[in-house]
């Protein structure tokens, strides 16, 4: 039998709006859940399981609101409206709501996080067949749902590429939400001139959408102090600089004084360095393996755009090239361009001899055909798969393809005291790819025991002598750090691979040992 449906026609006005706030309703409902998964990736770690149990968590609560619609009989743009303000309030401040309950009530974290994720899910799951139940007075059945679908997925791809392109870089994710928060509660507003014929109780519709409106703009405006009062909470030390970029949120904090820690960097909340004992790391990451070749010529760094490691190279005369391979160019830019920061490399990164290359490390070891005779690998602690395949058997091969014969490479690699395991994991998968390995330790007050390993083609020899002017090394203390206690000595593990990524799984196995 056929649809009950007026003749062929143009398309009505409501029908028009209504599809246009699909598209919207869909943007804003994927925005939420992009939001919740990189919120709960940068708090809680491991990416892929987050994303995957929020995404789960979403999708269930949509189907949960999709099966509730069914007992919405009348009044259908009332609801529609009701549910769209709700979905504002709920959507628009589960960023901010979420970063300020991490600073003030971490133990609730996860119980908002997923309240928020189910709460949304579920008045999206209600919107949408609420509005096909409203277009099907002037819309066939047919087209209806060709039409819908179209403008729900086609919303969905637009936020997809804005979120991690343009909203999160250029204007952070509490902002992000809030702003889609008031386009949702904008969508209100709309029905409520669209249905102000049938809407009962209009003042007091009319009332509900501009305090969500209000409150929504409120918090637009004041997002930045938003982030700030959840940021002042969390780093101890006053915030200098934060920026939110497509790879990461940078924050350097500031402590002058005897005894002060000075300039710290985090990266997603995890620190990277503290300017009082930075020096011990990058003299441990760098001088063993660049002072054993005796003179380097050619040298690459993977990570470390902060500069610190190519400080410590430029200190060889014989280096006649050093190529900075750092995927955030927003990291090159804040340690070249920011005169504290600049300070603390000793203006490395305007060196002649240095090249910058803003690109992910393991692209460019699979395209490239240079041969170096040091490679210094400073990448974060892997906490999630897009950092863990830089630990992996196939990274570690690719590595291998570019040293020179008699060059070597060197690798940071999370504690041996506190991440035992995953320590070895590493010097393990290294040796799988078939190189030497020398690993060693050192202690940096801000980290406590930490740990490197040397990978080369030929066994690693203790050099005969070091550069002037280092802080930490000596000739006497170098042979030491390759000297394991029992407590951090060698254990069997497996081989990270980029099928397996065991790494990832027992790093954070370990160090959540630390944080419980």
């Amino acid at each position: 039998m056929p649809d009950a449906a007026p003749a062929a026609r143009g398309p009505h006005p409501v029908e028009v709006a209504l599809l246009a706030s699909v598209f919207v309703v869909a943007a804003c409902g994927l925005l939420y859940e992009l939001a919740a998964g990189a919120i709960a990736s940068y708090v809680l770690g491991d990416s892929v399981l987050q994303f995957s149990t929020i995404i789960g968590s979403y999708l269930f609560a949509m189907g949960i609101g999709s099966y509730l619609s069914r007992f919405f009989e009348r009044q259908l743009p009332a609801h529609f409206l009701r549910i769209e303000l709700l979905v504002a309030l709920a959507g628009g401040l589960l960023p901010a709501l979420l970063f300020l309950a991490n600073a003030y009530t971490p133990g609730a974290f996860r119980f908002l996080l997923y309240g928020l994720v189910l709460l949304v899910g579920m008045l999206v799951g209600l919107e949408i067949p609420l509005v096909m139940r409203i277009l099907r007075r002037n819309v066939q059945l047919k087209e209806l749902v060709s039409q819908v679908l179209t403008f729900d997925y086609l919303g969905a791809l637009a936020v997809s590429l804005a979120f991690p392109l343009i909203l999160v870089p250029r204007l952070g994710l509490i902002r992000t939400g809030l702003l889609f928060g008031l386009l949702n509660a904008l969508v209100a507003v709309w029905a409520l001139w669209l249905f102000r014929h049938e809407l009962r109780q209009w003042a007091a519709h009319a009332v509900a959408c501009g305090l969500t409106v209000a409150l929504l703009a409120a918090g637009l405006a004041g997002a930045g102090q938003i982030t700030t009062l959840t940021e002042d909470k969390l780093y101890a030390d006053r915030i200098v600089f934060a920026q939110s970029t497509p790879y990461q949120r940078i924050v350097v904090t500031h402590a002058p004084g005897e005894g002060k820690p000075g300039h710290r960097l985090f990266l997603n909340g995890n620190l990277q360095f503290a300017e009082r004992d930075e020096y011990r790391y990058h003299e441990a990451l760098v001088h063993p393996a660049m002072a054993a070749h005796g003179a380097p010529k050619k040298v690459a760094v993977l990570g470390g755009g902060d500069g610190m490691a190519v400080r410590e190279i430029l200190k060889y005369p014989s280096v006649e090239s050093v190529t900075l391979v750092e995927l955030d160019p927003a990291m090159t830019t804040l340690f070249a361009q920011n005169p504290a920061l600049a300070a603390l490399n000793g203006g490395a990164l305007a060196s002649p001899k240095l090249r910058v290359v803003n690109t992910d490390a393991f692209k460019w070891l699979e395209t490239s055909d240079e041969v170096f005779d040091v490679i210094v690998v400073d990448f974060p602690d892997p906490t999630n798969f897009n950092i863990g395949k830089l630990y992996t058997l196939s990274f570690y091969a690719l590595l291998d393809k570019r040293l020179s014969a008699s060059g070597y490479a060197v690798i940071q690699t999370t504690s041996p005291l506190v991440a035992r395991q995953s320590f070895w994991t590493v010097v393990h998968t290294i040796e799988a790819a078939g190189l030497s390995t020398a690993p060693y330790h050192a202690h940096v007050p801000s980290f406590g025991e930490w740990g490197f390993v040397i990978a080369s083609r030929r066994p690693w020899r203790l050099p005969s002598a070091l550069p002037g002017g280092l802080r930490y090394l000596t000739p006497h203390t170098l042979p030491l750090l390759f000297d394991f206690p029992a407590d951090m000595a060698r254990v069997p593990a497996e081989v990270n691979r980029l099928s397996n990524q065991v790494l990832v799984h027992t790093y954070e196995m370990e160090w959540g040992r630390v944080h419980q």
